[in-house]
């Protein structure tokens, strides 16, 4: 899964997306860019409920990476 900030989220808002991953026991991954950041989630991200990730402050879009067949 991977989580895309807006452009110019705070760093309290991408300490509050990780802060609900550390919650629901999951590790991440943090890629900085110029005007993006990007949140890998790694695990089995089943069980996370994407619109209300999408609904934390700062969360531009989430995707969910599709399992192999």
């Amino acid at each position: 899964m991977l989580i895309i900030m807006k452009k110019g989220a705070s760093e309290e808002q991408k300490r509050q997306v990780k802060q609900y991953l550390v919650e629901h026991d999951f590790d991440f991954h943090q890629s900085t860019g110029a005007n993006r950041t990007i949140i890998g989630v790694i695990g089995d991200t089943t069980s996370i409920d994407r619109a209300e990730l999408e609904s934390l402050n700062g969360v531009h879009v989430v995707f969910k990476i599709p399992e192999e067949s």
